[in-house]
């Protein structure tokens, strides 16, 4: 099917390192040195066809001036699969080490998972999950 395709998830933060040091905690392999980045921009393939994209709020106010932070909670969230119900707690523990915060500590979900949600640096959210069965 011709016509546009998506290609990359981005992510407005507020500060770069702190939140390529959350990522990485959370296995997304970030470049050498994309926490340093002297325009704000961090990338990386995610090895299934997608990009992430951080950028800092100073980089997106370079080209939009009067871009400003939404407030209330984001309708979208990032999604990581683990592989066992541990793993979702030991993402879980990462995830709150590396500067997140907790929204739901992980917990077994009536429709078969084991379920945690956290909010990265800038408030956005993290789901975490695996099947309570395991790999699948």
């Amino acid at each position: 099917m011709p016509g546009a395709r998506l290609d990359a998830v981005g992510i407005v933060v507020a500060d770069l390192k702190r939140s390529v040091d959350f990522y990485r905690a959370l296995g997304i392999s970030f470049p050498a040195g994309s926490e340093e980045s002297e325009h704000g921009h961090a990338e990386v393939e995610l090895g299934n066809g997608l990009r992430l994209m951080l950028d800092t709020e100073g980089s997106i106010k370079e080209f939009d001036p009067d871009w400003e932070r939404g407030s209330g909670q984001s309708g979208a969230s990032l999604a990581f699969r683990c592989t066992t119900p541990s793993e979702v707690d030991e993402a879980y523990a990462r995830a709150l080490a590396a500067g997140g915060r907790s929204h739901k500590a992980p917990w077994d979900a009536f429709w078969g998972q084991r379920y945690a949600q956290v909010r990265d640096p800038d408030g956005n959210p993290v789901d975490l999950y695996a099947n309570l069965q395991g790999e699948g």
